[in-house]
Parts: structure tokens; C-alpha cells; sequence
């Protein structure tokens, strides 16, 4: 049954979702017991799906071929999957498995028939978890810091449920705030304007005649897109991402960070 409602994609959505490029957001949260997959369908009913409307829509077009957000009834079952591997294996069995299984998904197509998201629960013990919940979310539903914001407002903290969750920060010396000037005011805006048209033009010029310099991240290889791909993970501090992001050579962003 289709619910009246719709909502026009945004042109960076609909890139996403063309015949040149397909791009999907993938999260992982571990946890420190097996999951029960029991509670799963009321969840995701009650908690997540109320989150975004996008969650609970398909994308369609118009005569004129304009891409449209339509809400849909959502069947959970098509959504939810649940691996399954030989029983009584190591942890370290158990990992290898995961790191397959995710790579198997990343390389696979949402249908356009059903809301661009998924749910696999991987319920056997890793090295680093006792269970794993992976969020398979198509980029067009979001990016990557409002899709992780949507993922971590379903959460809920052990010790009081009522307080939001927080995440440990560093203690930072206060800095007493001064208001600019003429001077200071003028400045910032020049500066602003130049760091615009330089960072406008040197997209113009890499997207053009300037090719990325080859990195621990970028092969440079000719269809480097075409060849099978396996995805790792890494665990590291917070304050650490400035060492990774120097050494690498790169722009932190949503996806890096998280």
C-alpha cells in the first residue's frame, strides 16, 4: 500500500543513484554481548524508521523524469538479514567471516522496489565483539554525519536512559573570545572570499587537467573500479585522527571520521 507523500531527491541524491555512480553508506556497531535478534522488527518499527521519512520511501520518477521521494509501506522481513556460518568456530573464524560478508555486501545493488536501506545482524562472536549490527544505508538518504546522527539517536546510554548519549572529550583550555574590529571583521571576510575562489578553482583544475597524487589511499591504476574490493577495519583514539589524516594525506570528513 502506498502512503500520499512526496518529497523531490536533491541533485546530489539523484547523482547517487544514476546509471554513472552508486554509493552506499556502511556502519557497524559492535557489541560487547551476542545480539538477540528477538526484539529487531519492533525496534526498527518503533525507533528507526520514524527517524528520517526517507527511510520509509522509494525513489520514482515523474513524466518529466524528475526523481521524486514516495512513502511506501514498509515490509520489515525485506530488510533484515541475518547471516548464517558453521557453528562452534574461534572468534578469530568468526572475524574472517565478518570481513568477507562485508565486502560481499558493499559490491551489492539496492533494489529500487523497497527504501534504500538494510540491516544485517551478525550474531557470532568476532575478535573484537560478541556480535555486530551492520547498517547498509544508500548515500542518498543522507550524509555521512546526518546518517550517523539518525544511527546514534536510536541508541540509548546503559546507566540512564534518560540522559542523550555523549561521547568522552577532551579537556580544552578556554579561550576568552575577543570582538573583532573593522579591521578584524574585513579581514575575515577576505579571507573567506579568497579561500573560496581558491578552493573553486582548484576543483575546476582537478576535475579537468590535475590528477590526484598517488597515495596510500588512491593506486592510480587503470580500472581500479572494475577489480574485486575487501574492506578491514582499524581501531584508533579520536585524537589520533589528525596523525591519520596527516600521514594520509587527506581531508578529514564524515565517512573518514567515522
Amino acid at each position: 500500500m502506498e502512503i500520499l507523500c512526496d518529497e523531490p531527491v536533491s541533485p546530489t541524491g539523484a547523482y547517487f543513484t544514476s546509471s554513472v555512480i552508486s554509493v552506499s553508506v556502511i556502519a557497524v556497531l559492535e557489541t560487547e554481548f551476542p545480539i538477540d535478534d528477538s526484539q529487531a522488527m519492533g525496534l526498527l518499527n518503533d525507533v528507526f524508521i520514524p527517524i528520517n521519512p526517507r527511510f520509509s520511501s522509494v525513489m520514482v520518477k515523474d513524466k518529466k523524469g524528475v526523481k521524486h521521494w514516495k512513502r511506501v509501506e514498509v515490509r520489515l522481513e525485506d530488510h533484515i538479514n541475518i547471516p548464517i556460518f558453521e557453528e562452534g568456530k574461534s572468534p578469530e573464524y568468526y572475524q574472517e567471516c565478518f570481513t568477507q560478508y562485508l565486502s560481499k555486501i558493499a559490491l551489492e545493488q539496492f533494489p529500487q522496489s523497497r527504501p534504500l536501506w538494510e540491516i544485517h545482524i551478525f550474531k557470532y562472536p568476532t575478535s573484537n565483539s560478541g556480535g555486530n549490527l551492520i547498517f547498509k544505508l544508500h548515500h542518498s538518504l543522507g550524509d555521512g554525519f546526518s546518517l550517523m546522527g539518525a544511527l546514534l539517536s536510536c541508541l540509548q546510554r546503559a546507566d540512564d536512559p534518560s540522559v542523550p548519549l555523549t561521547f568522552p572529550a577532551l579537556n580544552r583550555i578556554k579561550e576568552v573570545k575577543t570582538t573583532p574590529g573593522f579591521f578584524g571583521n574585513l579581514s575575515t571576510i577576505c579571507y573567506g572570499m579568497v579561500n573560496t575562489l581558491t578552493d573553486f578553482g582548484w576543483s575546476l583544475l582537478k576535475s579537468t587537467f590535475v590528477e590526484d597524487d598517488r597515495s596510500p589511499i588512491r593506486s592510480g591504476a587503470d580500472g581500479v573500479e572494475f577489480r574485486p574490493i575487501t574492506i578491514t577495519t582499524l581501531s584508533f583514539l579520536l585524537n589520533q585522527i589528525k596523525l591519520l589524516k596527516s600521514y594520509l594525506n587527506v581531508v578529514s570528513s564524515s565517512t573518514f571520521f567515522f
